[in-house]
């Protein structure tokens, strides 16, 4: 990764550019696993919902290595899977609260995810 001066930043948001990293061996999960989002407590921004965590949910689909934020917010090149995950309304708040059969999909990293 090329080290960029104060100057060349501005520039260099301009233009973009994707977090994805060469893939690095197989994905811990695969389309049609049945997760559940950890619950996690956390001083600080994470990438994972709190409406999510301990609930169960279907990976739809493995987007592949990206940088891990969370990680390299500290200055850690570390990458990790990305997966959507969907989980049914009913499963996060109750088959009283929830409207029509409906489902949220987040993406979520390898690292916020268990085998259900």
């Amino acid at each position: 990764m090329k080290v960029l001066n104060a100057d060349q930043v501005w520039d260099a948001l301009q233009r973009g550019g994707s977090a994805r990293l060469p893939d690095r061996g197989r994905p811990k999960f695969e389309i049609g696993d049945s997760v559940i989002a950890k619950k996690l407590s956390h001083s600080g921004h994470i990438r994972l919902p709190e409406y999510v965590q301990g609930n169960q949910g279907v990976v739809e689909r493995v987007h592949g290595c990206f940088i891990f934020p969370d990680a390299h917010a500290a200055g850690n090149r570390e990458s990790q899977y990305l997966y959507n995950v969907r989980f049914e309304c009913t499963e996060l708040w109750g088959h009283d609260r929830a409207d029509v059969p409906s489902a949220v999909y987040v993406d979520l990293f390898e690292s916020y995810l268990e085998a259900a």
